[in-house]
Order: C-alpha cells, then sequence, then structure tokens
C-alpha cells in the first residue's frame, strides 16, 4: 500500500455458461493483465468460473467436478503472480452444495467464502440448487488439493500491507443486514462483491444508489463485479457491471452491455477510510468466533475399482410386484391431469391426431379414460388420422382400428395433397427427402389438428413423450406443440409397459382391441416422415437413428435424477447392458444423447403443459430449467474419454 492507496480491479471476463475450461482461460487471461497493471486484488463475478446461468446443471456432478479442477488449474497458474484474486463457483461441504467465493494467491487457496442470503423470488431461485452459509457449521474440506475450513463466520483476509479485505456475494448487500456489515465491524477496509444481478428496466439506478449507500455507511472501499456478455439470454440478459466506490463515491464504472470483457482499474485510499472512521467513533473491532478442527481419517491403499452392484437396465419401470396397481396409478396422474384441464376450460371435446405408433395409443387411451371418469361421450374425442408419404398399411389400419374398438368419432385426412402443395410454395424438390421434406409434414399435421379444433372446440391432446423432449425428437412447432400433453413426463419405457398392460386388461372383453395394442408395440418406433421400402413396411426406424429408447432412457434416468457425469452413467450402463451392447456402441449412444439434450432445450423451454408422472421430468416450470444456450463441452469431452 502506497501513499495510503491499493489498486484493485473488477473484472467481467465473457463466459460459456457450463464451459468451465473456457471461462477458466479468460478469467487467467485477465488475472495476467492485472498483475501486469499492478493490481493487487482483482474480483470476478458470481459462479464465474462455471456462469451463474447454469440452472439446473449446478446438480451435475460433472459440473461441479470441473469446477474444482478449475480452481486447481487457477492454483497453477497464479504460483508465481503476487495479484489476489478472487473467483465463483460452486462448493459441495458435506450434504451441502454452497455458491462460494474462492480467495487465491500465489498457488495458494486463501479461503472459501459461502454466499449468506439467496434470492428465491421473481426471477431467481437459488434456493432450488443452493444451502446459505446459515445451514453451515464449521467444516473442513478437502479442495482443490487444499485442505481449508469453510464457514458461516465472517471472516476477514489481511494482505501483506495490512490491509482487511472481505467478501460478500450478490444478493448479501440486498438484504437487511448484508453481511458487509459484520466485515466493516470486523475491521474491513474493503468489501468485494461477486454479483449476478439481471438488468431490468429502473434496476440499474436503484443498484447503484444501493452500492453507494452500502459503501458509504460501512465507510470502506466496495468493489462490485457483475456476470456480463455470455450468460444465458434464456429469460433476462446480465449487463455486466463492475462498480468501484470509495466511501459513497463512485470512481469507475463498465460500460453496461458490452460484448467484450472489461477491467475495470482504480485506487482505493484506504487511509482515507481509515481517517473517516477515527473520526466517526462507530466502528469497533469484533473478534470472529473459533473455528472447528477435523481430525482425519487414516489413509488407505489404492486399489482399482470393481463395480459390484447390479443397475436394471429399465428404471423407470415400476418395480412393484402388482403390475396392475402401478399401472393404475401411472394412468390416473394423466387422467387426473387432463381431466382438470378440461373442466377448467369447459370443453366436451379433445382432438388427438393417432398415427398408430405407440405414444399417440397411448394418449389415445388416457382420453378415453378421461371422458370416461367425467361421464363424458367418448364420441367427443376426434381421434384424426392422417396417412402421408411414409404411412405404411399396418399402422393406418392399426390406427383405425384402434379408434374403433374404443367407439371415438374417427376423422381421416390425407396431407400428400396439402404438403405437395406447400413444397411447390417454398419451392422444395419433393424427391429431396431431408428435414423440409419430413418437418413439413409434422407441421401440417399439426396445423389440421388446431384448426379442427378451433372448429368443434375442445384442446389439442399431446402426444409426445419424456424420451423424445430429452432428444429433441420432434419437429419445432409441429408434434412438438399441442394444448396439453398427456405423455410428457412417460418415458418411451414406460410407455410400452403401459400399453401392455392395457392390452392384458382389455383382453378380457375386447379381444380384437388388445391385439391392436399388441401389434401396435410390435412395429418399429418410427415417424413414418419417409416413404415406406418396396414391401410396405417401415423403412425409417427412430432407434437406427439416434439409438435404442432403452439406452437413452437409462441415460435419462441418472443425468436427471442424480446429476451423474458422463463417465459414472457409462459405468452403470456397463453394468446394466453388459450382455446386450457392446461398451462402443453405449459411448456412442451416450455421446449421441449427451449432445442432443444440450443442443435441443430450446424445444424443452417453452413446452406445453403436461402432468409430471415419476420422479423425473423436463418441464421448465418445474423439475429442468436449463438455458437453451449452455454449453455441453465439458461432458462430450468426458463421453470421450469413456
Amino acid at each position: 500500500m502506497q501513499n495510503g492507496f491499493i489498486t484493485v480491479a473488477a473484472a467481467i471476463p465473457q463466459v460459456k455458461v457450463a464451459d468451465c475450461v473456457y471461462n477458466t482461460q479468460q478469467i487467467e487471461s485477465m488475472i495476467a493483465q492485472a498483475e501486469g497493471k499492478g493490481v493487487e486484488i482483482i474480483v470476478f463475478p458470481e459462479l464465474s468460473i462455471t456462469g451463474y446461468t447454469c440452472q439446473d446443471l449446478f446438480r451435475q456432478h460433472a459440473l461441479l467436478e470441473q469446477a474444482e479442477t478449475a480452481v486447481m488449474m487457477l492454483l497453477d497458474f497464479t504460483r508465481k503472480l503476487d495479484v489476489i484474486a478472487i473467483v465463483g463457483l460452486p462448493v459441495i461441504v458435506g450434504d451441502l452444495l454452497l455458491n462460494c467465493a474462492a480467495v487465491i494467491q500465489k498457488g495458494d487457496l486463501l479461503a472459501l467464502i459461502p454466499k449468506t442470503y439467496l434470492p428465491n423470488y421473481s426471477e431467481f431461485y437459488e434456493k432450488r440448487w443452493f444451502a446459505s452459509s446459515q445451514d453451515l457449521h464449521p467444516t473442513e474440506i478437502r479442495f482443490a488439493g487444499t485442505r481449508i475450513t469453510v464457514s458461516r463466520d465472517p471472516l476477514l483476509i489481511r494482505t501483506c500491507d495490512g490491509v482487511m479485505m472481505g467478501v460478500e456475494i450478490c444478493e448479501d448487500v440486498w438484504a437487511p443486514a448484508p453481511p458487509s456489515n459484520r466485515l466493516a465491524l470486523s475491521g474491513a477496509d474493503l468489501i468485494f462483491n461477486l454479483s449476478a444481478s439481471d438488468e431490468l428496466a429502473g434496476k440499474h439506478a436503484y443498484l447503484k444508489s444501493l452500492l453507494a449507500q452500502q459503501s458509504a455507511r460501512t465507510i470502506t472501499g466496495y468493489i462490485y463485479s457483475g456476470c456480463g456478455f455470455g450468460e444465458s439470454t434464456q429469460d433476462v440478459v446480465y449487463g455486466g457491471n463492475a462498480l468501484i466506490y470509495e466511501n459513497g463515491v463512485l470512481l469507475t464504472q463498465a460500460e453496461r452491455f458490452s460484448m467484450k470483457p472489461q477491467m475495470m482499474i482504480t485506487q482505493i485510499d484506504v487511509e482515507r477510510l481509515r481517517s473517516e472512521r477515527r473520526t466517526n467513533s462507530t466502528y469497533v473491532n469484533a473478534q470472529r468466533g473459533n473455528m472447528a478442527l477435523i481430525k482425519d481419517a487414516h489413509s488407505i491403499t489404492p486399489r482399482d475399482f470393481v463395480l459390484l452392484r447390479e443397475f436394471d437396465p429399465h428404471p423407470f419401470i415400476p418395480k412393484s410386484e402388482n403390475m396392475k396397481s402401478s399401472c393404475e396409478e401411472i394412468l390416473n396422474i394423466q387422467v387426473s391431469g387432463l381431466a382438470k384441464r378440461l373442466v377448467h376450460t369447459n370443453s366436451k371435446n379433445v382432438v388427438i391426431g393417432i398415427s398408430g405408433g405407440l405414444d399417440s395409443t397411448l394418449a389415445l387411451l388416457v382420453c378415453v379414460k378421461t371422458f370416461d371418469k367425467l361421464g363424458l361421450s367418448r364420441k367427443g374425442i376426434l381421434g384424426v388420422t392422417m396417412p402421408g408419404f411414409g404411412t405404411t398399411d399396418r399402422t393406418y389400419h392399426n390406427a383405425i382400428a384402434l379408434m374403433k374398438s374404443l367407439g371415438v368419432t374417427i376423422k381421416e385426412i390425407n396431407i400428400a395433397k396439402a404438403v405437395t402443395q406447400h413444397f411447390e410454395d417454398i419451392g422444395h424438390d419433393p424427391k429431396v427427402h431431408d428435414v423440409t421434406y419430413e418437418n413439413s409434414q409434422a407441421r401440417e399435421r399439426t396445423q389440421i389438428l388446431m384448426d379442427l379444433t378451433n372448429k368443434f372446440g375442445g384442446l389439442v391432446v399431446g402426444t409426445g413423450d419424456l424420451s423424445e423432449l430429452a432428444l429433441g425428437w420432434a419437429t419445432y412447432n409441429g408434434d412438438h406443440m399441442s394444448m396439453y400433453g398427456v405423455n410428457a413426463s412417460v418415458p418411451k419405457t414406460l410407455i410400452q409397459y403401459l400399453v401392455r398392460y392395457v392390452a392384458d386388461e382389455m383382453a378380457v372383453e375386447d379381444k380384437k382391441g388388445a391385439e391392436t395394442l399388441l401389434d401396435v408395440l410390435d412395429t418399429p418406433i418410427s415417424p413414418e416422415l419417409t416413404p415406406a421400402d418396396e414391401q410396405g413396411n417401415i423403412k425409417q426406424k427412430t432407434e437406427d437413428l439416434v439409438g435404442p429408447y432403452e439406452l437413452h432412457d437409462f441415460f435419462l434416468y441418472y443425468f436427471l435424477r442424480f446429476g451423474f457425469s458422463p463417465r459414472k452413467i457409462f459405468l452403470l450402463a456397463q453394468n446394466a447392458f453388459k450382455n446386450k451392447y457392446e461398451d462402443e456402441i453405449i459411448k456412442k449412444w451416450l455421446t449421441t444423447f449427451v449432445r442432443r439434450f444440450f443442443s435441443q432445450q430450446f424445444k424443452r423451454s417453452c413446452l406445453p403443459d403436461g402432468p409430471k408422472v415419476g420422479s423425473v421430468s423436463l418441464s421448465p416450470r418445474g423439475d429442468w430449467r436449463m438455458p437453451s444456450d449452455a454449453m455441453s463441452t465439458l461432458w462430450l469431452e468426458e463421453c470421450e474419454k469413456c
């Protein structure tokens, strides 16, 4: 500290959501620049290593492990540097996941400081992933190769020249009693805030007023760094606020909404601050509480890991010995969801596309059970079969037979003429069987269903399932869209199980109907959007294109339910499918799953309503909130290492 000044910086790096390696490289670059410019302390935004907007990806072990690895990279990078760097990341402490600031200097992890106040209102829902420091007892952990105690007690770091610094994180300063109050009363000259406050009309002025007042109230230098370009813009925007105050006076600020990295550097007069405090006489030195000590267990000899447990290849299938009870429970959830929607909208009609495939079959069965429960005539169910270029006789006849068996209203509309006209309108060669060729058919069918609903009243019941949503195997604004999706949280393997159950139940009174259901089960899964083969059989088989659904359902279950990394999912899949799929096949389709799961999130961000059935759901309003522009780099790299 020369002449009472200390040089500080608030940095806003460019980030890629969930790409810890990229983010760490950007942080390292700015640390190097800061060192070259004589900066003594630099602060980065909240969760800057992972990106703040990872949402439910914070439950993923792979991301948490990579964040820790990133800190190790920073420790190695800073080994010969003097600058103190403060970065944000998620940290596991026992049973808690904490939103932390890591303080690093000269290859040493000086502190891990957890966030105290977690916003859980309006657009924020941090308590979904993180625990508060208030939930924490002093705990010694091993993190990034360092044994360190994490505590909720105020923590001050004293620089070599005697400057005292404290850290709080974003919402902490918005609280009625910010941690910086206690830090300042304990002797902090400087408060660093790692933040991720989004931009709203009028909010920036309020933020500046808040920070200025807190800096003045605590008589501190207040250095604030907020997330900027690169964070997900799925629902909100982060403007990149770097603000540095000294006793309520703004010294420097970044350009808001810049698309480039920024680093605001200034000097704070610590001697002046201390003089103000001495004059004020309000401040007293407070003592920190004692930290708990943990004794280590003895080490063991390393050995190769051998998986001794067995894993079920079909985790979504109920394990109850009573198939009737488990299936009825699932069907009743679907029925209750649709029934409430019909009562709420005062609808006595529904429109549903019937293809002769699994998904539409289950959706139709749910519609029938719902109408029976409400005491409505099944004729209010308008089943529409819409044969096209790829429709086979088998699926067509199954669709008609099923609707006749169930006693619903049947309507047949051949889409070939309309789609051919559409091809002519947009200048597409119908001989080119590409994505335009396929999606034009899907959207034509959806348009028909929507327009029929307008004509006859009621609502369109969606048929798409959880497995398709995970893979994005749906045409955006085609079969992706409906007014209520009864299968939205039912995976393909469970649909097969449910349809087989209904077939067994139906066989008692309607043997022909049961036979139709069994033939639907035996039919290859296909969107039937390309012509059949010369024998009239299905040529376009979904599982040939994207992989076996039983594998994808297995991947989906462990990815979402427990947040397992690709490496662990691969290990479990090897165990579950050891007698069916070679390792290379599992790896191939696991990579496909990860790639498609990330790239297709935009479809899941605007899903129609639908009931949650089991422990896993991809509803953007419930179980799964993920930025549509999150990076899959980390997960794909791990797939490659399997």
